[in-house]
C-alpha cells in the first residue's frame, strides 16, 4: 500500500483540503441561512442549487478537458469555485446563494472528474482498487474534518467561508505541482433510465431514492440543527456523526454483500436506516443519543450507494457497465435535486423532525421496493457477482466507471477466494 501512496499522495492531499473547504460550506450554509432567518424552504433550494450544479458539470467537464486539457479546466474550476465561496457571506440572499451553490456544485464536479482521471490514469489494473480506496477515505476524512474547523469561528462573521475558500485555493498546489498530463477523460454517455431500469429495476429506482437521503443529510443536516436549538460545535459534530459512520459501516457491509444476495443486504441496510430515523425523532431531545443515531443512520447512507451500484453492475456485462454508471449517476443526482426540496417543504409544515420525517419514509421505501424485487426476480449467484468496492456519492462517474471495471476483473477470483 505504500508503495502505491508514494505515487498518489499529493492528489490525495489536495483532495483533503478541497473537501475541508467544500465540507465547512455546506454547514456554513445551513449555520449562516439560520442567522439570515432563512426558511427551511428557501435553504431547501439553496441546497438543490449544489446538486443542479454537480450535474450539469458532469457532462460538461468531460468535453471542456477534450479540448483544453486537464491543468486549464482544474485551475480555471478552482478559480471559480474559490470565488464563489467568498462571495457567499456578501449576497446574502436566498437567490443569490442558490446561483453561487450551482456554480460550486459544477465546480466541485468538474474538479472531481479532473481528479479521478489523473488517479485512474496513476493506477494500474493491480493497484486500481487500492488507489480507489485510498481516495474515498481522503474525501471522507476531509469532510468530517471540516465539520471542526467551523468551531474555530463564528458563521454570522465572513472568516469561515474565508477559510473554505483559502483552503480550496490551496489544495491545487500539490496537485498541479505533481501531476502530469494524461490523455482526455472519456466518460460514456448515461445509458436511457428505461434502458437502465429494464436491467435493474432495484438498483435504479434505490439510488434515486437514496440520492434524496443522501442530499438530505449532507445539505439539510445543519438546518434541523439550528432549527432544534444545537449550537454551532454541537451542529459540526452531528453533521460529522453522519459521515463518520461511514467508516464503521462501509467494510462490514461490503464484505456480508459479497457473500449473501445483495438484495438482502440492501433491505437490512435500509431498515437500520429507517430505525435510526425514528431514533432521530424520538431522542433529538437527548445530545448523545442524537449523535448515535446520525452516526448509523449516515454510516448506511453511503455504502448503500456502493450497494446499488455493485448489484446493479451484477445485471450486466462489462461492456454494459460504464453506460449504465453514467445513467446511475444521473439518476442519484436528480433523486439529490429533489431529495431536498421535499425535505423543506415538510419541515415548514411540519417543524424540523420533518427532517427524519423524510429520510425515515424514504428508507421505508427502499426496504419494501428491495423486499419487493426479492419476491420478483431470482437472486444472482454469489460466485458471479462482481467484488463490492467503495464508491461515494461524491464520486464522478469517472470513478463509478473504474469501479465498476475493477470490480468486474476480480469478481471471479474473489468468487475463487470464497470457494476456497
Amino acid at each position: 500500500m505504500t508503495s502505491v501512496l508514494s505515487g498518489i499522495w499529493a492528489l490525495l492531499l489536495g483532495i483533503v483540503l478541497v473537501m475541508l473547504g467544500n465540507g465547512m460550506h455546506f454547514t456554513l450554509i445551513g449555520l449562516r441561512g439560520a442567522v439570515e432567518g432563512f426558511s427551511a424552504t428557501e435553504l431547501a433550494v439553496v441546497t438543490s442549487g449544489y446538486f443542479i450544479g454537480f450535474l450539469s458539470g458532469a457532462r460538461t467537464t468531460p468535453k471542456m478537458i477534450r479540448r483544453v486539457g486537464h491543468v486549464r479546466v482544474f485551475a480555471a474550476l478552482g478559480s471559480f469555485m474559490s470565488a464563489a465561496l467568498i462571495a457567499l457571506p456578501l449576497l446574502t440572499e436566498p437567490w443569490a446563494w442558490t446561483l453561487l451553490r450551482i456554480l460550486i456544485g459544477f465546480c466541485m464536479s468538474g474538479i472531481y472528474v479532473t481528479a479521478e482521471s489523473w488517479l485512474n490514469d496513476a493506477a494500474t489494473n493491480e493497484t486500481r482498487g487500492k488507489v480507489l480506496s485510498a481516495y474515498m477515505l481522503a474525501q471522507t476524512i476531509g469532510i468530517i474534518g471540516a465539520q471542526g474547523l467551523l468551531t474555530l469561528g463564528d458563521a454570522a462573521t465572513s472568516a469561515l467561508f474565508i477559510g473554505a475558500s483559502i483552503l480550496v485555493s490551496i489544495s491545487f498546489a500539490p496537485i498541479l505541482l505533481s501531476v502530469t498530463p494524461v490523455p482526455a477523460v472519456e466518460v460514456a454517455p448515461p445509458m436511457p433510465l428505461r434502458t437502465l431500469f429494464k436491467h435493474s429495476p432495484l438498483g435504479t429506482v434505490g439510488i434515486f431514492l437514496l440520492g434524496g437521503v443522501y442530499a438530505t443529510q449532507s445539505g439539510m443536516g445543519a438546518v434541523f440543527g439550528t432549527q432544534i436549538g444545537l449550537s454551532a460545535s454541537q451542529i459540526a459534530m452531528f453533521v460529522a456523526m453522519l459521515f463518520a459512520g461511514v467508516l464503521a459501516f462501509q467494510y462490514p457491509i461490503g464484505w456480508l454483500s459479497d457473500k449473501i444476495d445483495r438484495r438482502k443486504v440492501i433491505l437490512g441496510a435500509a431498515v437500520i436506516g429507517t430505525a435510526a430515523s425514528a431514533f432521530g425523532w424520538i431522542m433529538a431531545d437527548n445530545l448523545w443519543l442524537l449523535m448515535a443515531t446520525a452516526f448509523v443512520a449516515g454510516g448506511v447512507t453511503t455504502p448503500l450507494y456502493a450497494l446499488f451500484l455493485a448489484y446493479t453492475n451484477d445485471t450486466l456485462t462489462p461492456d454494459e457497465m460504464p453506460a449504465a454508471s453514467g445513467g446511475l449517476v444521473f439518476t442519484f443526482g436528480i433523486g439529490a435535486i429533489a431529495g431536498p426540496l421535499v425535505t423543506g417543504a415538510v419541515m415548514e409544515a411540519l417543524g424540523p423532525y420533518g427532517f427524519w420525517l423524510v429520510t425515515g419514509l424514504t428508507f421505508v421505501a427502499i426496504a419494501l421496493y428491495a423486499a419487493y424485487r426479492i419476491l420478483k426476480r431470482a437472486a444472482v449467484p454469489v460466485e458471479d457477482t462482481e467484488s463490492y468496492l467503495n464508491v461515494l456519492p461524491s464520486s464522478s462517474a469517472v470513478a463509478v466507471e473504474a469501479a465498476g471495471v475493477w470490480s468486474a476483473e476480480h469478481g471471479g477470483t474473489e468468487a475463487d477466494e470464497r470457494e476456497k
